[in-house]
């Protein structure tokens, strides 16, 4: 089946999130939509699946115009969609789950729930997937999941499968396993349009490349390109992915955590018996798949978890016990998972977001007042240094992009007298260009003397940044190796594997 979008527009507002895009998927074909956070990659794809109304072009489908009212028109015109959160009712089996929606029935209306099963092993069968029918799925690992999705769109009879940012929860194992399956898929003759982010994923199974700049096509890309090439096309100009550091020349270890260990409000250990210290001028990078005790960990450290045992030092100094403030008046830095939520005030200006906590010292302070010819100062300049794309250092926080938002947080961390700098995901959703600037300052506050900490989901962000990395596995530390460990066994570790 062939697939076509011809000159798609969709606004929110004043948005213009798709403007005049183009695209034609064909069958066995994986066509790559590539682009930066915020892109609308995303909002093009809901369009497709009937999730949003587009406000200009059409759908095209066997050369012939198609309305879709929702996800259900979709689905019966052969349409399926992996979208990057699953939407899957975690204590329902798998039968239960692939049979949403077009529930087999037998008997004038019973379900038929042999005929569930039935049709999950045979698509399970036909790809390799050896999926039991009857496992809970909240049981099954995080890559097994992403299988179930997918049987739920082949029963449904897709011949276009969306693959929304896929690999987001995944191990490399796991990624190596999905681009194997898409493969397949293209052979059985299914069109595939690959949303993504990934340039290493994009050059392992693209036979067509469209890159998104802003809402708009930018062009289309050889499949054979390099990276450099391809994040060129999706910035606008010449970037090197390659993060530039010398080796590390480590001082004392003067961060060290002993026998942490921490529980959630309703009694679960989320984290368990961790052990690591980072030495001065070192950035140790926290991977793993995302959920498994690496934000549990960042909070413990800056003292916003509840019930911690165990000890965390900084220059011989205990955190645990210790409020946000009292921890950041020590030199740390912290930039959080969710700049949104705990690194910005919304209604306050960049200005102030700025200076927060630092609001009744000098030089912010002058006697009861704010100093505000330093602050006006302070902020321009950091507004500068950081490319934070804004009106004014007056506009509001909740007025910034994503990205620029998290320019600000990061432009207020880095500029403490710092003795330890903690942060989780620093680089999401920042453009490539951002990304090098950012990777540039962390490498800077290390060269100067600084313990780095650094949660990384992606796992090319990681060897490259890090100078040793620990794998979380379920609120343990697997190990901490060298950042040149193949990506092979780091895919084991983060699967809970000793290395």
């Amino acid at each position: 089946m062939k697939l076509e979008l011809r000159g798609i527009t969709k606004r929110f507002g004043a948005m213009v999130a798709n403007d005049n895009v183009n695209l034609v998927a064909q069958p066995g074909e994986i066509h790559c939509l590539l682009g930066e956070n915020g892109a609308g990659k995303s909002t093009l794809m809901n369009v497709l699946y009937g999730l949003y109304q587009a406000d200009g072009g059409e759908i095209l489908i066997d050369d012939k115009v198609v309305k879709f009212s929702g996800p259900g028109d979709a689905m019966a015109a052969g349409i399926g969609m992996v979208h990057q959160h699953f939407m899957l009712i975690p204590v329902f089996t798998v039968a239960e789950n692939v049979m949403l929606g077009h529930e087999p029935t037998k008997f004038g209306g019973i379900l038929d729930m042999a005929a569930a099963r039935a049709k999950v092993r045979e698509v399970s069968a036909k790809f390799g997937f050896e999926i039991d029918p009857d496992a809970i799925v909240g049981e099954l690992p995080v890559g097994v999941q992403q299988r179930v999705e997918i049987i739920k769109a082949l029963i449904g009879n897709a011949e276009v499968l969306i693959f929304d940012e896929p690999t987001a929860v995944l191990t490399p194992q796991e990624t190596d396993e999905l681009m194997a399956i898409m493969k397949q898929l293209r052979e059985a003759g299914t069109a595939i349009v690959f949303i993504t982010h990934k340039l290493r994923e994009v050059q392992e199974v693209a036979d067509k490349i469209t890159v998104l700049r802003l809402g708009k096509v930018v062009g289309e890309a050889d499949p054979k390109s390099t990276a450099n090439e391809l994040a060129s096309m999706m910035v606008g100009r010449a970037v090197d992915l390659d993060v530039e550091k010398a080796p590390a020349t480590p001082g004392k270890p003067t961060f060290k955590v002993e026998g942490l260990s921490a529980w959630s409000h309703s009694g679960a250990k989320v984290l368990d018996d961790i052990n690591f210290e980072i030495h001065e001028g070192e950035i140790l990078v926290i991977a793993g798949v995302q959920g498994n005790g690496q934000t549990e960990l960042t909070e413990a450290i800056i003292g916003m978890h509840g019930k911690t045992a165990g000890s965390i030092q900084l220059d011989g100094r205990e955190l645990i016990g210790k409020n946000v403030k009292q921890v950041l008046d020590l030199g740390v830095g912290f930039v959080p998972e969710d700049r949104t939520e705990d690194g910005l005030v919304a209604e306050f200006t960049i200005a102030e977001n700025l200076m927060l906590d630092r609001s009744d010292r000098k030089p912010f302070a002058k006697g009861l007042n704010i100093n505000l010819a330093y602050l006006k100062k302070f902020a321009l300049e950091k507004l500068n240094q950081f490319d934070v794309r804004a009106q004014g250092i007056e506009s509001k926080a909740a007025q910034l992009s994503g990205g620029n938002q998290q320019k600000v947080v990061l432009a207020r961390e880095l500029s403490r007298e710092l003795r330890l700098f903690v942060a989780s995901q620093p680089t999401r959703g920042l453009d490539v260009g951002s990304i090098e600037f950012v990777h540039e300052q962390i490498v800077a506050t290390r060269d100067s003397g600084i313990p780095v900490l650094i949660v990384a989901t992606e796992l090319d962000e990681a060897t490259q940044l890090g100078d040793r990395i620990a794998v979380m596995y379920k609120g343990k530390i697997v190990g901490i190796v060298p950042s040149n460990t193949p990506r092979a066994t780091l895919g084991q570790m983060m699967a809970g594997i000793s290395a």
